[in-house]
């Protein structure tokens, strides 16, 4: 059975096809040789015997019987034929019996049998021959055997078989070991899809040392595994999240209500317990929003809305929102802009992520602190980073941090769910740009995009509130080393998400 799905592999197929196309070619090379062999031959011995017989016949009468004898006695390979008749057609010298019938006197060559005085004892050969009356009648017949290019056709076709079958069978052996080669490749691969098939996720098919084609689709369906680990991974668990971060509020209605039915006395305190059942509503009403909207940005539904987004504007826009919120935290927020930027993305998206890594900065950073944001553009790349005075995140959460409804211990008592920075990875990933989180201590996030041309001149706008000043000549050195980036991908560091 291995062998009969060797010999009908596509691959095998193919090298016995090459071979049989090959063997064909070699064929007909051999009879083009062949044929143009044979012509080169009968036209040399055609100028050959002409130029004889014009010598011959040049000769004085007297010394024609001895050139005649002469000349055959020189043929030591027997190919050579003369004959001189007298007009009668008695033979007067050579070794041609009688002029040959059928042989013109014109003096052009021609394809005759010749009779022999000595019998040939095979077949009698068909010799190129030409003939011409002499002076006084007499008749002149020269000729030339052309059999030998049978013996250069042998030696041909011998090379050809010593040539042509070790080449044969070398393309069969080479087609057999890369349909083997092939087949073994196909069955570890089947062998992997079926264990990940029975639940082996973290199984990946064997890539190899080669940069062949298989080897590159083999990288791109373990890539594929990869992001179907992960959403498996997250899918398995969010449905404990969901449970847990909605049980928090519901419980707490389920509270304020109660208590209020049998405590509420007055028109007021039914009204405070109404309004904290609707905040509690409200908290499980976002957190639903929250999933939904997250689902649909890594669905991929709002790439119909992309357009030319002007960066700065979107920095200045959240600056205005957020400001009076950070004066009230008596936290100073500024903002830094090198250069007006263009990016191709969803303005309502971008927004979006700007703004939760702005609240995300508020609401982390201690009172009398600071949160900066800045727009730096170089070349073909634009830099959106948002740094606080914040207590940041360790090392070991920065993969954490944007795996939905993830709290740090020590953030349990801040309000949010868990969402801010997982919604910022799903519209960053959309847009194809770069997610930066970096270092502890303070918090500092970077967004790395890729603009749609050349900034205008450069300005720059710095509003701080009166508690913290921006500093507008910071350089990220996260943005000097991203320029160096030439295609997007995302990568994590620290910060956290509400």
């Amino acid at each position: 059975m291995h062998q009969i799905q060797l010999i009908r592999s596509g691959t095998f197929l193919w090298a016995l096809a090459v071979a049989a196309a090959f063997g064909v070619f070699v064929v007909a090379l051999f009879a083009f040789v062949y044929f143009k062999l044979d012509d080169y031959l009968v036209a040399r011995s055609d100028r050959m015997i002409t130029t004889q017989i014009r010598f011959m016949a040049d000769l004085p009468p007297a010394r024609r019987l001895s050139a005649i004898a002469d000349h055959l006695a020189q043929d030591s390979r027997g190919v050579q034929y003369a004959g001189l008749f007298d007009a009668a057609g008695a033979r007067l010298a050579g070794n041609v019996d009688r002029v040959p019938h059928g042989l013109r006197l014109d003096g052009a060559v021609q394809g005759v049998r010749l009779d022999l005085i000595e019998k040939p004892g095979g077949h009698v050969p068909v010799v190129r021959a030409v003939g011409t009356r002499l002076e006084g009648g007499d008749v002149l017949v020269m000729g030339r055997n052309v059999d030998e290019t049978r013996e250069i056709s042998s030696v041909v076709g011998e090379a050809l078989a010593l040539g042509l079958l070790p080449a044969f069978s070398l393309c069969l052996l080479a087609g057999a070991w890369l349909s083997l080669r092939a087949q073994r490749r196909v069955e570890e691969v089947n062998q992997r899809v079926q264990r990940i098939v029975a639940g082996e996720l973290r199984e990946r098919l064997p890539e190899g040392d080669t940069d062949d084609s298989f080897a590159r689709l083999a990288g791109i369906v373990n890539g594929m595994l990869d992001e179907m680990e992960t959403m498996i991974c997250a899918l398995a668990s969010v449905g404990n999240d969901i449970a847990h971060d909605l049980r928090t509020p519901l419980t707490r209605v389920r509270l304020a209500l109660e208590r209020g039915r049998t405590h509420a006395a007055t028109l007021e305190q039914l009204q405070e317990v109404t309004d904290n059942a609707i905040a509690g509503i409200d908290q499980a009403l976002a957190i639903v929003t929250a999933l939904l909207r997250l689902t649909e940005i890594e669905n991929n539904r709002r790439t119909a809305g992309f357009g030319d987004v002007a960066l700065d504007e979107i920095l200045r826009e959240v600056l205005d929102v957020y400001e009076p919120i950070a004066e009230d935290k008596r936290i100073g927020l500024g903002v830094v802009v090198e250069r007006n930027v263009r990016v191709w993305g969803d303005r309502d998206l971008l927004f979006e992520a700007v703004a939760n890594l702005v609240d995300n900065a508020i609401k982390f950073t201690p009172s009398g602190g600071r949160v900066e944001l800045a727009l730096e553009a170089e070349d073909d790349t634009a830099l959106v980073s948002v740094s606080d005075t914040g207590p940041g995140i360790s090392e070991q959460e920065r993969e954490a941090v944007l795996r939905r409804f993830y709290r740090s211990d020590r953030m349990r008592n801040t309000p949010g769910v868990g969402l801010g920075l997982s919604l910022v990875a799903a519209i960053v990933k959309l847009h194809g740009f770069r997610l930066i989180i970096g270092p502890a201590p303070g918090g500092r996030v970077e967004i790395l995009a890729w603009t749609r041309g050349a900034g205008k001149s450069v300005t720059r706008r710095s509003r701080t509130s009166r508690h913290g000043d921006a500093d507008p000549d910071r350089t990220s050195q996260t943005m000097r080393d991203a320029f160096a980036i030439n295609q997007p991908d995302m990568s994590v560091g620290v910060s956290n998400a509400d």
